[in-house]
């Protein structure tokens, strides 16, 4: 578990009450029989309204996963300063404490809700897309405030982030009023009177403060989301923390590169496979019987969903299992050549473990833990509209973040020099062969697409 989050309950709002058993004292001759009386009750110390209205914000905020953009490497926690690379330059994260005059501190909460919704700051300045407004403006008014509350009690941290590295003219904040009236429809999340209650919960959370759309839907050349596209995958930049080999963690410096992020819907190249309970899990633990959270997913595990409730962790994978089957277009299949390429490279490098057949190894008590694998049939990650993720694993490897017995084991990468590389030919091959085998699509992958992940 992320060190920052050892010292939070996982259970939000949920208080714990103990129960303490005394000995009692019986004083007298007249009692033969020396045994204490069955343990009473201690009530709990009652918590304050306003302790509590804290507690639940910061639940809400966890499930917002907002400390994972607000803290710098090495910074304290929600002082803001991480560098967020995006088409339009390098925006660097606010710093959301209580202080004063670097933090929001002196917000009200009408201007935090004006934040949320409108994407507009305590000066009335335009907020970048960057902070996902246009996911938290369906944040209701109750969790606004709940949410205002625990930021506002948060130990004041005096941080300035570095200035926005932003090209002209992309560094002119008037412009998104022009963006925001063609990409921002604000306002509270409206419950859908047809759905169930948890049906309802799922899609707030997905659709509003997880922001599940940030990262998992296409956008425009104006960086908007397709809505019509929405949940079927996205591209985004993020750092390749390190890579593995042998089982051994190879740290690299100054890795940001492009990630795909997989199709939700229930396409057969998205969640089509999965069910609730296998979705249930991986959000919960980060893994499952056909996958393991590695890369910039592992890090929303391990600081965001893992902490949610059951009951929320199950909505949400009953409103994501509900979603239509829905695809981005393939453009172009890989030749007979670049598949016979791909299915040696398959063969001499990931068949032992992967097995011939593409489904894998499970984990069972007779398998070889080393050699356990899972499923590449109907596996997102292989089938995203953009191979970036898959290139990145086949590189630099992936293991979970969230370690225990249920975890798949580390998978090496063939980009270090270890007597294992492959060229970019030979790794675009294999992405091709796995990507359009056993009943999986996918579009081409390129050499060129390869070595612009190097």
């Amino acid at each position: 578990m992320n060190d920052r989050f050892r010292k939070y309950s996982a259970a939000g709002v949920i208080r714990a009450v103990f129960w303490v058993g005394f000995v009692g004292l019986t004083g007298g001759a007249a009692f033969a029989q020396d045994t204490a009386p069955p343990a009473q009750p201690v009530a709990a110390a009652p918590v304050s309204p306003e302790a509590a209205l804290i507690e639940t914000g910061k639940y809400l905020t966890t499930a917002g996963d907002c400390i994972s953009c607000h803290t710098r490497p090495g910074g304290d926690e929600f002082a803001g300063g991480l560098p967020l690379k995006t088409p339009f330059g390098t925006i660097y994260t606010a710093n959301i404490t209580s202080d004063k005059e670097t933090g929001i501190g002196n917000w009200t909460e009408e201007q935090l809700k004006r934040a949320m919704r409108e994407g507009i700051a305590d000066d009335g300045s335009h907020l970048y897309p960057a902070f996902p407004y246009t996911a938290y403006t369906k944040v209701t008014d109750e969790d606004v405030h709940a949410i205002y509350a625990y930021l506002q009690s948060l130990a004041p941290v005096k941080y300035n982030p570095p200035a926005n590295e932003m090209p002209f003219p992309f560094g002119q904040r008037s412009l998104m009023a022009i963006w925001n009236k063609l990409f921002l429809k604000a306002g509270a999340y409206t419950p859908d009177s047809s759905q169930s209650a948890e049906w309802n919960r799922g899609a707030y959370l997905v659709e509003g403060l997880g922001h599940c759309g940030a990262c998992h839907s296409p956008r425009n050349q104006l960086g908007g989301e397709q809505a019509s596209l929405a949940l079927t995958g996205g591209v985004y930049q993020d750092a390749i923390v390190d890579s593995v080999h042998e089982q051994e963690i190879v740290k690299q410096d100054n890795m940001v590169r492009p990630w795909s992020a997989v199709n939700l819907t229930s396409s057969p190249q998205g969640l089509g496979t999965w069910s609730v309970d296998e979705i249930s899990a991986y959000l919960k633990t980060g893994h499952n019987a056909r996958a393991g959270a590695f890369g910039p997913m592992a890090e929303v595990i391990n600081n965001s969903t893992q902490h949610l409730s059951d009951a929320d962790i199950r909505a949400m994978a009953t409103y994501l299992k509900s979603l239509p089957a829905l695809d981005q277009a393939i453009d172009k299949v890989p030749s007979a050549d670049q598949m016979q390429k791909g299915e040696i490279a398959f063969t001499v490098r990931c068949g032992d473990c992967h097995l011939p057949t593409g489904l894998g190894s499970p984990k069972t008590p007779e398998a070889d833990p080393t050699k356990v694998s899972p499923p590449l049939v109907s596996n997102p990650i292989i089938q995203a509209r953009d191979p970036a993720t898959l290139i990145n694993v086949v590189l630099y490897g992936a293991h979970e973040s969230l370690v225990n017995d249920q975890a798949w084991p580390k998978m090496p990468g063939f980009e270090l020099d270890f007597g294992l590389g492959m060229d970019d030919d030979q790794v675009a091959a294999l992405a091709n062969y796995v990507r359009n085998s056993w009943g999986n699509k996918g579009n081409t992958v390129d050499p060129k697409d390869v070595a612009k992940q190097r």
